[in-house]
């Protein structure tokens, strides 16, 4: 069992989606580290990486952000599209990416590192075929995002960029310990090698953004999440603080995010003593949870 499931059902959706690549590394740890599995994936060419844009610069029709595993597009009057690569690959000068689910959508990219078409061809579209007849997008750089649009998206799209981060540092082979500081990296934005109340509200709300836009929702429900997600987000982050602060000293560190995690090795438990009735011990358990729910009504 994880943290995340000692939370509110709203709140730990919002926490297991911020440190979804955490649970295999965090949940279980194995008792000798087991090498990586190698996952061939055609990432997304460099130059093709970062923001684009359709029309003009300071008030674009759309914009699409491009990562090494994945594209969002966020047109200004339509709905959301995000397509996170499981599988990809390099044909005849197109980057083909492949998400998940029953249609397994596709997404195609080709370009330069000033201009870029991009085609999402039907779902009933043969491989052999494509792009085929699929209309093409042309999008191109911009100095600089939007003001308006990088405070609206900003903290979902380098979420979308840090759950890439976490992905890798938490994969199949990773000892809970290189998970932790995965974590730790990828939230830090004090750089003090520690997670604060407001760096773990930000993923929350990063989290929360990212799960709209998969869901193509319209873009009044994705701007939603950038301010209706603040208070959700305070909410889980000081949670998730008292939960996992053992020093109590306003902070999660790497250790803090892996106590226990890898105690199956050491827990051999002791020769002396007898064992507790625990049948004799659930009227105890249930009337200290009386008291502390009698407690925080009180509030």
């Amino acid at each position: 069992m994880t943290r995340a499931l000692l939370f509110p059902a709203p709140a730990a959706a919002l926490l297991a989606a911020t440190l979804l690549a955490a649970g295999p590394a965090l949940a279980q740890a194995p008792a000798a580290p087991v090498p990586p599995v190698s996952v061939p994936l055609s990432p997304v060419p460099e130059p093709l990486r970062g923001p684009w844009f359709q029309g003009e610069c300071a008030a674009p029709a759309a914009a699409l952000q491009v990562t090494a595993r994945a594209v969002v597009r966020l047109p200004a009057d339509g709905p959301a599209r995000l397509v996170r690569f499981a599988e990809a690959r390099q044909a005849e000068g197109w980057t083909v990416g492949t998400g998940r689910g029953a249609e397994a959508p596709r997404f195609m990219l080709r370009g330069t590192a000033t201009a870029l078409e991009t085609a999402e061809p039907d779902a009933k579209l043969r491989d052999d075929r494509l792009p085929g007849d699929t209309p093409l997008r042309a999008w191109h750089r911009c100095p600089a995002a939007p003001l308006g649009l990088a405070g609206l998206h900003g903290e979902g799209i380098s979420f979308l960029a840090a759950l890439e981060g976490l992905e890798a540092a938490c994969s199949s082979g990773a000892t809970p310990e290189a998970c932790a500081a995965g974590i730790i990296r990828q939230g830090d934005v004090s750089g003090d090698g520690k997670l604060s109340v407001a760096e773990i509200a930000r993923m929350v709300r990063g989290a929360t953004w990212l799960l709209a836009a998969a869901e193509d929702a319209p873009p009044e429900t994705v701007l939603a999440t950038g301010g209706g997600g603040i208070l959700a987000g305070v909410a889980v982050a000081r949670l998730t603080m008292e939960s996992l602060d053992y020093d109590g000293d306003g902070k999660l560190s790497a250790a803090e995010l892996a106590q226990d995690r890898a105690g199956f090795g050491g827990a051999t438990g002791t020769e002396a003593g007898r064992p507790l009735r625990l049948e004799g011990l659930q009227e105890g358990v249930a009337l200290l949870r009386g008291v502390l729910d009698g407690l925080l009504l009180e509030r």
